[in-house]
């Protein structure tokens, strides 16, 4: 269960990083450019954590899944990015895959 909470805090710090690369404008703005550097470097921490007991494969798969649709809906809420019926398909799709990794794939280490 630990490493599941790695996973979910480097989900959180790669989404923290990610949305602060808008601000910090090609690195030339300091805080934002400080928060994107700590967040991933607090992202990699974790997911080296996670990938003691989740084989690499579900650790990313889950990461880049949940990463892809909480990017994209900071991107539609906060910063004005639209999102057509597709893409909103695409990311419930994504999601739909991530929980059948958790809830019915033996391979994810639980």
């Amino acid at each position: 269960m630990q490493s599941w909470l790695f996973l979910g805090g480097a989900i959180v710090c790669e989404v923290l990083a990610t949305s602060a690369l808008k601000a910090s404008e090609g690195f030339s703005r300091i805080w934002p450019s400080v928060v994107v550097v700590l967040g991933y470097a607090g992202a990699f921490y974790l997911l080296s954590l996670t990938l003691k007991t989740i084989p690499i494969g579900i650790a990313y798969a889950v990461w880049s899944g949940v990463g892809v649709a909480l990017i994209s809906l900071i991107g539609w809420f906060f910063l004005g990015q639209a999102l057509d019926k597709p893409a909103l398909v695409g990311i419930a799709l994504i999601m739909a895959g991530v929980a059948v990794i958790n809830l019915f794939s033996g391979a994810g280490g639980h």
